[in-house]
């Protein structure tokens, strides 16, 4: 018998955010771009009171809950957490997958003969607790989809065991939203066909929901009469970082643009190093006032070094800039890469490595940002990843995405 376990964080930017200041248990917090173009990334449950959701516009959000807390997030600190929940699992289950910075599969399939399958994740789950200090939820069944399903039911903080055989009766009374494939497009179709619980999507023919969605309309089927018969991905190491500015205003401020392009490359630059990886592609990324996104990329020595990387990413800026338009957005992208440290070449001093391991220390310390070049120092703010940006976070030993 399968006995796949879901397991996720619950509001995980928030509860990281939490356990560093603790004033603000209790109280409406929002996590994500705090300008206008912003959106929330996450939000606490006291917020989410007010109408609040994950993807709304930060606008909207203040104007439900004007006193709510608003916070920008910090990369650096979400995946510390991340990586140790990983180490706990990595640890604990012989397979497991990791979907996002916050959630998790494992195939706990066997593990019945030795030892309860539940009581076993029930356990993993103290454990993350009690040395992570984070709630977290978890779903047990015999497949992906009715575990991720019973997570939702089961948070905040919580646990499910769908037992072999009743998966068709726990969905039943359930919104079709709750099916992860069905989204508000989709949700809206069903609505329109008179199909809000899964019990109809159940009792609907096949046949129909072939005709009406095509190859979605099987698997939505399916999903909703609890088959799924997708297995748990091995975890691999991911093969780039990234990240993203949107201006609050188009600019056409070509010295506050380089800054910002130094100073985003020198944070992935440092994550590199913490995460013991070379790159060995750079990327820059353009998008003016048109919505025109252009991008150009650059094969470099594996590296890790200020020195090497950074006058790459000046020299791809200068090649994209229009100084004619508007700039809305900037990226800088590294790729390619590989496990390692830096290696010195003769013709390198020994100081400038004492210097990143000095720097890297002190941003270990006392943040991603607390150190930088001056020519960086307006984008001291883009320390804290926006999670919306349309890329993961920051890198750390041991992970990917």
């Amino acid at each position: 018998m399968k006995a796949i376990i879901h397991m996720d964080l619950d509001t995980f930017f928030v509860s990281c955010e939490r356990l560093i200041d603790s004033k603000l248990i209790g109280k409406p917090v929002l996590i994500g771009g705090t300008s206008d173009r912003g959106v929330v990334a996450s939000c606490s449950y006291e917020a989410r009171k007010f109408g609040i959701h994950s993807a709304m516009p930060m606008r909207m959000a203040r104007q439900l809950c004007p006193e709510a807390i608003v916070l920008r997030g910090n990369s650096g600190v979400y995946s510390k957490f991340s990586d140790m929940v990983t180490d706990i699992i990595k640890e604990s289950v012989p397979l497991y997958e990791k979907t996002s910075v916050d959630e998790f599969y494992a195939d706990l399939t066997g593990m019945d003969k030795f030892y309860g399958c539940y009581s076993f994740a029930k356990e993993l789950r103290q454990k993350i607790i009690k040395e992570t200090h984070l709630p977290i939820s978890f779903g047990l069944s015999i497949n992906k989809t009715v575990s991720k399903i019973a997570t939702g039911e089961a948070k905040p903080n919580n646990e499910i065991q769908v037992i072999e055989g009743t998966e068709r009766p726990f969905l039943a009374p359930l919104s079709v939203k709750k099916i992860p494939m069905i989204g508000d497009k989709t949700y809206r179709t069903l609505c329109n066909l008179g199909v809000k619980r899964i019990q109809t999507l159940q009792e609907t023919p096949l046949e129909v929901m072939e005709k009406v969605f095509g190859k979605n309309g099987i698997v939505m089927w399916k999903k909703a009469n609890g088959i799924d018969n997708s297995p748990v991905v091995q975890y691999h190491e991911r093969k780039s970082i990234s990240t993203e500015r949107t201006f609050d205003r188009d600019t056409i401020d070509v010295i506050k643009l380089q800054g910002l392009m130094t100073a985003m490359a020198e944070n992935l630059i440092f994550q590199l190093r913490r995460g013991n990886k070379l790159t060995s592609c750079v990327t820059v990324k353009i998008r003016y006032s048109d919505f025109q996104t252009y991008t150009l990329q650059k094969r470099i020595p594996y590296s890790a070094s200020d020195h090497m990387i950074i006058p790459a990413v000046q020299e791809l800026f200068k090649q994209l800039y229009n100084r004619r338009l508007l700039v809305r957005l900037i990226g800088v992208r590294f790729s390619h890469l590989v496990e390692g440290g830096h290696q010195i070449n003769l013709f390198e001093s020994t100081e400038v490595i004492n210097l990143y391991q000095a720097m890297d220390k002190i941003r270990e310390r006392y943040g991603d940002r607390s150190i930088m070049r001056a020519s960086g120092m307006e984008a001291k703010s883009i320390s804290r990843w926006n999670p919306f940006n349309g890329e993961p976070p920051p890198l750390l030993p041991n992970r990917r995405r």
